[in-house]
């Protein structure tokens, strides 16, 4: 679905400077609690839906519907700081607990212990820096998950990734028009 439309941010005044981690995921924190546009996202049964919101300090934001059984698979989103939390149903976060190289590979061996794991119920969410690695997953067998996500600066590139064991593969580099 590629509706757009603008939405302001909850009672929340751009601030004057580059936003940081933590001005972030308390935009998407405040954001998921504004019932009313939660459940105006319209959701699809079978495909990710989403709604571009406007963030705080020109960051790109983004309501997103995850269908059961849904995620994005192994990604980055380079250069950008992000947040998400989860404003209904739950999530799952896949991440690596190391900062890989960010250009020059195509294959990676990891290490053992790089794993993390984290369940993101509705209300829970969290930050991270630049080229954070992760895959998002709604397990439900039945229930949509709802999710608000913000990135500064907006999103230059993602980075998209295949996983077999511990070998990570560069598997595609898409660019903003590629999803806009």
């Amino acid at each position: 679905m590629s509706v757009s439309p603008s939405v302001a941010s909850p009672s929340v005044s751009a601030p004057a400077h580059t936003p940081t981690q933590a001005e972030l995921l308390d935009f998407v924190r405040r954001t998921a609690a504004d019932t009313e546009l939660i459940t105006s996202l319209p959701l699809d049964p079978e495909g990710r839906t989403w709604v571009r919101l406007d963030g705080p300090g020109g960051s790109e934001a983004w309501l997103i519907g995850w269908p059961p059984g849904t995620g994005t698979g192994w990604h980055d989103h380079a250069e950008s700081v992000g947040a998400f939390l989860t404003a209904s149903g739950e999530l799952k976060e896949n991440s690596l607990t190391a900062r890989l190289p960010t250009d020059g590979w195509k294959t990676l061996e990891l290490t053992e212990d790089i794993d993390r794991e984290r369940r993101l119920p509705a209300g829970k969410g969290r930050s991270f820096g630049r080229h954070h690695v992760h895959e998002v997953l709604n397990e439900s067998t039945e229930e949509h998950a709802i999710s608000v996500h913000a990135y500064y600066p907006p999103l230059p590139r993602i980075r998209r990734y295949s996983r077999s064991g511990q070998v990570l593969r560069l598997e595609q580099v898409e660019r903003p028009e590629d999803w806009q």
